[in-house]
């Protein structure tokens, strides 16, 4: 599942794949390539992209501007938490995440508050968020 490959992935980029439960990177790269997937990057391709272009604008629509302007930019990485981040996604999508990761909504929704300023940042290391490219792809040139 392509999900699972995104998820190793992350779990690299946030400081290696050991173990699987939330909290860990793996755990953290599998909630997240979930979340991606779910969002359609879990394919290669522009659609990857844009998962994350969309994820981005997603939580600037729902009110967390700030947060995410500071995961993509250059500065320091302002905090979310797990309810904003289950107020900002849509009810369906968390609950796929969660049932992709094994985990609940609730813990899905945390791991993500946890990781997603990290992954962000890593992800747009020029200040801004890469058109047009795969989410796989960018994961890769960042673990070099």
């Amino acid at each position: 599942m392509a999900g699972n490959d995104l998820g190793s992935l992350l779990g690299g980029l946030l400081g290696g794949s050991q173990g699987s439960g939330p909290g860990s990177a793996g755990g953290a790269g599998n909630v997240l390539g979930a979340l991606l997937g779910a969002l359609g990057g879990g394919q290669g391709g522009t659609g990857g992209g844009n998962a994350l272009e969309g994820l981005i604008g997603m939580l600037t629509r729902s009110g967390l501007v700030d947060q995410a302007q500071s995961w993509v930019g250059t500065g320091e990485n302002q905090a979310v938490s797990g309810a904003q981040i289950s107020e900002a996604l849509p009810d369906e999508t968390l609950q796929k995440v969660a049932r992709e990761a094994g985990v609940t909504p609730e813990q899905a929704a945390d791991e993500i508050a946890r990781s997603l300023p990290t992954a962000v940042d890593r992800l747009t290391p020029s200040g801004e968020v890469p058109e047009g490219r795969s989410i796989e792809d960018l994961a890769r040139e960042q673990q070099l």
